[in-house]
């Protein structure tokens, strides 16, 4: 694989642009974290053990350089440093960043860290100020804490995959990497809080962030319900016990759309054009609700007869919500996607930009995920 093109000479620029990050974590989640912050400006150095991380070899490859798609996207904003930190003089070369730095993301099993002598007691010594973000499966205290934690073992345990999947059918896994993604925003943001108070008292501290716990809290008020009455959401295919109807539908030309009703202004918008906006079965949520299986017939008849374009213009002209079922190739060309500029090119490389415009301090994308320790002899000779 060739190096990407040089580090632009340009100076760092962000809202985040004083702030040292060192990311020590593999894979998504973590390496998610530290990125988020280096799309806003922040330094972040990207420490891999000997032979690479191995999000370099997982999944898709760049046709162009074998590069891993991956790790192009996650890494980005990113100097790349090969470390072994079993070897005296790559970890002298850790601690020395260590000691100006803000920010450490690491995502080893717990206890790891500690048998590496770089724990939060040996780290927070050297750098009192230093926040050490912590990301793992399950946390880093509690009976499960040393198992192995992937996403996908956290979308069954969380309850999510129990809510995933029709009535009749099996628990369904996520098909993208979505609590990686999710943790990654979520230790992101606990990361900004821990460094707000750091500022505020000159005191660092752990960042505890784990898969389970962030995909359970997308659960909402699911444990609430079951601890005050016993109920249980059941799995509804596209469905939701609370909105209807709700759901992907086809239309006559084999496209789909995707219908909700999760406001009663809206929901009254779409009986009329059902031609049941006079039934009072259908006029309150509690009404829509124990009448499911009509209104979903009623809804999937009426887009079966109509064109995919002409089910959205209605919908369009009766302010009601409403959206295509899109897909890569329908995004690439979407005139919306389009005017915001939702991918960049990146090295030459097509990205999401990103996740949030800022208007007076905005991130940008400055290169892609680097080669194998492109920037390490630089960092070795110079630290930061």
């Amino acid at each position: 694989m060739t190096d990407p093109p040089a580090i632009p000479d340009t100076p760092r620029s962000g809202p985040l642009e004083d702030l040292r990050v060192i990311d020590m974590s593999t894979v998504l989640a973590g390496p998610n974290c530290a990125r988020y912050l280096a799309d806003f400006g922040a330094d972040v150095i990207k420490v891999e053990r000997p032979g690479g991380d191995s999000l370099r070899n997982m999944a898709w490859r760049d046709p162009r350089d074998g590069a891993g798609l991956w790790w192009k996207v996650v890494n980005r904003n990113k100097r790349a440093i090969v470390l072994d930190l079993k070897d005296d003089v790559d970890r002298d070369v850790l601690l020395r960043l260590v000691d100006d730095a803000d920010v450490l993301v690491e995502n080893s099993r717990p206890g790891t860290m500690e048998r590496l002598g770089l724990g939060p007691d040996e780290l927070l010594a050297r750098r009192p100020t230093l926040v050490m973000t912590r990301i793992s499966g399950f946390g880093q205290t509690g009976p499960y804490a040393g198992r192995a934690g992937f996403a996908s073992i956290a979308e069954a345990m969380s309850g999510f995959a129990s809510l995933n999947g029709e009535s009749d059918g099996a628990p369904l896994l996520p098909p993208i990497a979505l609590t990686d993604e999710v943790t990654g925003l979520a230790a992101a943001f606990a990361t900004m809080v821990a460094l707000h108070s750091a500022a505020a008292t000159e005191v660092g501290q752990v960042v505890d962030a784990n898969l389970l716990e962030t995909m359970f809290h997308m659960m909402g008020p699911l444990a609430s319900l079951y601890a005050l009455t016993g109920e249980q959401q059941p799995r509804l295919g596209s469905g939701l016990p609370y909105t209807v109807p709700r759901g992907t539908y086809r239309c006559a030309d084999g496209r789909w759309v995707a219908i909700s009703t999760s406001s009663d202004s809206v929901a009254a918008r779409v009986m009329e054009l059902l031609g049941v906006g006079d039934d009072e079965r259908f006029t309150s949520f509690d009404g829509r609700t124990r009448h499911r299986d009509e209104l979903e017939r009623l809804m999937t008849e009426w887009c079966s007869t109509r064109l995919r374009d002409d089910v959205i213009a209605v919908f369009d002209d009766a302010n009601a919500a409403i959206g295509p079922v899109m897909d890569m190739a329908d995004i690439a060309t979407d005139p919306h996607y389009v005017h915001r500029g939702a991918v960049e090119l990146v090295d030459d490389t097509p990205m999401q930009s990103v996740i949030a415009r800022l208007s007076a301090t905005p991130g940008a994308l400055r290169w892609a995920g680097r080669g194998l320790d492109a920037d390490g002899e630089e960092i070795r000779s110079n630290g930061w």
